[in-house]
């Protein structure tokens, strides 16, 4: 990112340059109006039961879900033969460095 010095626009105030940004109220500042003089959350913000919030917790799954690009059986296997050969090939290192360390500690130590 790249910063012009002197510059107030930026994307997360909303001010563009050249306006004043001291009429405006800070979010703290309306909140605790909003806070004092009794008025309710509405809308998207409003607090929901816990059984509201698990039903749109599961909507969202599902819809998140509909968007994967799942694999086909022959990509999944080809996938799932490499990582095993990985790992395989990953355990026979772990496993050699592990034998050739303990008999050099076994020559060192006795």
């Amino acid at each position: 990112m790249t910063e012009t010095t002197g510059s107030t626009a930026t994307p997360e105030s909303g001010n563009p340059e050249g306006t004043d940004g001291a009429a405006e109220t800070t979010p703290a500042e309306g909140e605790s109006r909003r806070k004092r003089s009794g008025e309710k959350k509405s809308g998207k913000r409003a607090k929901k039961g816990a059984f509201a919030r698990l039903a749109l917790f599961y909507r969202q799954i599902i819809a998140e879900l509909r968007k994967v690009v799942w694999p086909t059986r022959n990509q999944l296997m080809s996938y799932t033969t490499v990582v095993v050969a990985f790992v395989v090939v990953v355990m026979a290192f772990v496993s050699g460095l592990d034998y050739g360390l303990s008999k050099a500690s076994l020559w060192i130590f006795g």
